[in-house]
C-alpha cells in the first residue's frame, strides 16, 4: 500500500481571553496531519505558536504540504528536511508513531495509558486584573493544585506582589509551591531588582525573567539572582547541539522548560534533557497550547521520563472546541481516564478528509 498524508487546520477558540505578556489570545490555528497507509492510519499535531514559534512563518502550509508530498521518504529524511519547522517535526513524529500503534491515540503504551496512573501538573493562573487573577488561585487551590504558576509582567509589578503575598499569608511553601513566569517581561536593568522582591515570597522559580538572546545579562542574573531562574523562550530556534552546550555554559540556568511543539519535537526535547543533565540542570515539560490531539502526546512522551518534578500539562481546558479526549485534569494532576473514548465524530471527519 502506499502511504499517504494529509492536514487540516482548525482554530481553536479560547472560553475566555487569555493574557500574556505577549498579548490577549482569543483563539489559536492549530494543524492535524493524518497519515493513512491501507487500514491503518495515524494522527499528529502541528501546533505552530503565533508571535512565539520560529516557524511562525508565511510559508508555514506551504511547508506543511511539502511534508505531505514527500511523506514517503521516511520520518528521519523528513526531519532532517525540516529543522527550521519544529511544530511540524513534532507532528510527523506524533503521526508515525500514532500510524505503527495498535491504537491511534496510545503511542508509548505505559500505567500513564493502561492504568490511569496520574501525572503532577501545576495550575496555570493567566494574567487579567487582580481580582481575575485571584479568583483563578481560588479555583486552582479548592480544584487541588499544590503547585501554581503565575504569569507577570502585564499588570503593575506592586499589585502582583500584593497577590503573591496574600497567598503566602494563607499558604506556606509546604501547602503551595508558587512558580511565576514572567515571558520576558523586566528589562535587564530592573530584572535583579525585581527578583530580589519577588524573592520574598518563597517562590520555586521564575521563568524567563528577561527576553531572549541576552546570554550575558541572564547569566548575570543567574548568578546573582536569590531566586532560581528557568529559562523557557531562551531554548526556542536552538537546534544544534554545540550551541545547546554553550548556551547552557554561558548561563547556567536552574531549570529549563521543555515545549516539545517549540524544540522540535520528542528528538529535540531528548537533545535538551541530555545536555542539560551533562551540567546538573533540572527541567521539566510544558504544553504549549496544543489540541488534546498534541497533549496527549506529550503526556505519555513525558510520564515515560519519571520526572518527580510537577509539569505543565493543564493547558486542555481552555478551549470551546477541542477535541474531547480521555485526558481528565483532577486533584493537581492528569490522567488517562479508562472506559472514555476520542471523539470519533471529529476523528471521522480527519480520517475522510
Amino acid at each position: 500500500m502506499q502511504l499517504l498524508a494529509h492536514y487540516y487546520k482548525h482554530n481553536l477558540e479560547f472560553k475566555r481571553p487569555s493574557g500574556t505578556s505577549r498579548g490577549v489570545l482569543h483563539n489559536k490555528a492549530t494543524y492535524f496531519l493524518r497519515l493513512q497507509d491501507g487500514d491503518s492510519w495515524g494522527i499528529g499535531e502541528c501546533a505552530v505558536l503565533a508571535g512565539l514559534s520560529v516557524d511562525d512563518r508565511p510559508d508555514y502550509e506551504q511547508k506543511l504540504q511539502w511534508a505531505c508530498d514527500n511523506i514517503q521518504s521516511g520520518l528521519a529524511t523528513l526531519l532532517a528536511a525540516l529543522e527550521e519547522f519544529p511544530s511540524i517535526q513534532f507532528g510527523l513524529e506524533m503521526a508515525f508513531a500514532s500510524l505503527a500503534a495498535s491504537n491511534p491515540f496510545v503511542l508509548i503504551p505505559s500505567a500513564f495509558t493502561t492504568e490511569q496512573s496520574p501525572i503532577a501538573i501545576n495550575g496555570l493562573i493567566w494574567m487579567g486584573d487582580t481580582a481575575f487573577m485571584k479568583k483563578q488561585i481560588e479555583e486552582k487551590i479548592a480544584q487541588g493544585f499544590d503547585c501554581i504558576k503565575m504569569k507577570i509582567g502585564a499588570i503593575d509589578f506592586d499589585q502582583e506582589l500584593e497577590i503573591l503575598k496574600a497567598i503566602r499569608a494563607e499558604y506556606s511553601p509546604q501547602d503551595i509551591e508558587l512558580r511565576v513566569d514572567a515571558n520576558g517581561a523586566f528589562s535587564p536593568e530592573m530584572a535583579l531588582e525585581k527578583l530580589k522582591r519577588l524573592s520574598e515570597f518563597n517562590l520555586h522559580s521564575i521563568e524567563q525573567p528577561i527576553a531572549v538572546k541576552q546570554w550575558e545579562q541572564m547569566a548575570a542574573l543567574c548568578e546573582a539572582s536569590p531566586l532560581p531562574i528557568a529559562l523557557d523562550e531562551e531554548l526556542i530556534g536552538i537546534t544544534q547541539a554545540s550551541e545547546r552546550q554553550s548556551m547552557l555554559a554561558q548561563i547556567d540556568p536552574a531549570y529549563i522548560i521543555l515545549k516539545p511543539s517549540l524544540i522540535g519535537g520528542f528528538a529535540g526535547t531528548d537533545a535538551w534533557i541530555a545536555a542539560a543533565q551533562e551540567k546538573s540542570i533540572k527541567w521539566w515539560i510544558t504544553s504549549a497550547l496544543e489540541s488534546n490531539i498534541g497533549l496527549n502526546a506529550i503526556c505519555q512522551y513525558t510520564f515515560a521520563k519519571n520526572s518527580n518534578l510537577p509539569q505543565g500539562l493543564g493547558t486542555g481546558s481552555l478551549y470551546t472546541n477541542n477535541i474531547e479526549s480521555p485526558l481528565v485534569v483532577a486533584n493537581g494532576t492528569i490522567y488517562y481516564k479508562q472506559g472514555v473514548d476520542w471523539n470519533l465524530d471529529v476523528i471521522d471527519i480527519l480520517k475522510r478528509n
